[in-house]
């Protein structure tokens, strides 16, 4: 199972499902991540907090403890 978190800078994957419960996986379903989107992965901070990714056509800023809830492929 590979996360947002492993993914590295420059690539581009798909969104297989969203881990987590609640609040928390409301949340990022509410920035567009969802199931079968495409994400870039445009950044990754030195110490790998945050990431920054472009989903949907916007650039979005996600702590590392969230991209571990996205599984991609």
């Amino acid at each position: 199972m590979q996360t947002l978190k492993g993914v590295k800078c420059g690539q581009t994957v798909r969104v297989v499902k969203l881990h987590g419960e609640g609040a928390v996986k409301r949340r990022i379903m509410d920035m567009g991540i969802t199931k079968g989107t495409d994400v870039y992965v445009r950044k990754v901070a030195p110490l790998g907090d945050p990431v920054e990714v472009t989903v949907r056509g916007y650039e979005l800023s996600l702590r590392k403890a969230d991209a571990e809830m996205i599984e991609v492929q």
